[in-house]
C-alpha cells in the first residue's frame, strides 16, 4: 500500500536514510541524521506541492519517496526536487518504481509543480535507469562535485516537466 507519510513512520525513514548516509551513494550527507533532525525534515513535507509518501507492507515500510523545494527562491517554486529511498532489503522488487509512479502522479495532478528534478550521485546505476524509465532527460554532470568515503563523485541533473 502506498500512503502518505505519518508521524509514526519517522524512525523507519530515517533508518531509510541513515544506512545510504553510511553505506551508499544516494544521498553526500556524510554524518547521519537525528531524530530531531528527521522529524525537522518530516515537518516541510505533506504541506504545499512537497508530498511525503511511503510505500508498506505487512506493517513495513519498504521505501518512500518526496517531493522537497528545490531553491529557496520564490521563482523557483514550480520545480521541486524528487528523492527515492528504498529499504535495502527491498531493493529490485519493485518498490522504487511503484514509488516513482505514485509520487509523479501527485506531481501532474497538482497544478503548482512545473518541473521535478532528481540530482543523482555516480555510481547510482540503478536511480538512473528507473529516471530513464519514467522518461526523465539527462541534463547534465558536475564533475567531482562531492566527497564520499574518502573519493570524489559525480552528480548527473535529471529533469521530467510535467
Amino acid at each position: 500500500m502506498i500512503r502518505k507519510a505519518k508521524t509514526q513512520d519517522i524512525p523507519a525513514l530515517l533508518e531509510i536514510y541513515n544506512y545510504e548516509v553510511k553505506n551508499g551513494v544516494a544521498t553526500l550527507d556524510i554524518n547521519e541524521k537525528t531524530l530531531a533532525q528527521w522529524k525537522e525534515w518530516f515537518l516541510r513535507h505533506n504541506i504545499k506541492n512537497h508530498p511525503l509518501i511511503v510505500l508498506e507492507e505487512n506493517g513495513i515500510i519498504k521505501g518512500y519517496a518526496s517531493l522537497s523545494s528545490y531553491r529557496e527562491k520564490e521563482a523557483y517554486a514550480s520545480t521541486v526536487e524528487l528523492s527515492i529511498y528504498v529499504h535495502p532489503r527491498f531493493r529490485g522488487q519493485g518498490t522504487g518504481t511503484a514509488l516513482m509512479n505514485e509520487i509523479l502522479n501527485m506531481a501532474r495532478e497538482d497544478k503548482t509543480v512545473h518541473t521535478v528534478v532528481s540530482v543523482i550521485t555516480s555510481g547510482n546505476a540503478a536511480s538512473e535507469r528507473l529516471h530513464d524509465k519514467f522518461g526523465f532527460s539527462f541534463c547534465g554532470k558536475i564533475k567531482e562535485a562531492g566527497i564520499k568515503f574518502g573519493e570524489f563523485v559525480d552528480i548527473s541533473n535529471y529533469q521530467l516537466i510535467v
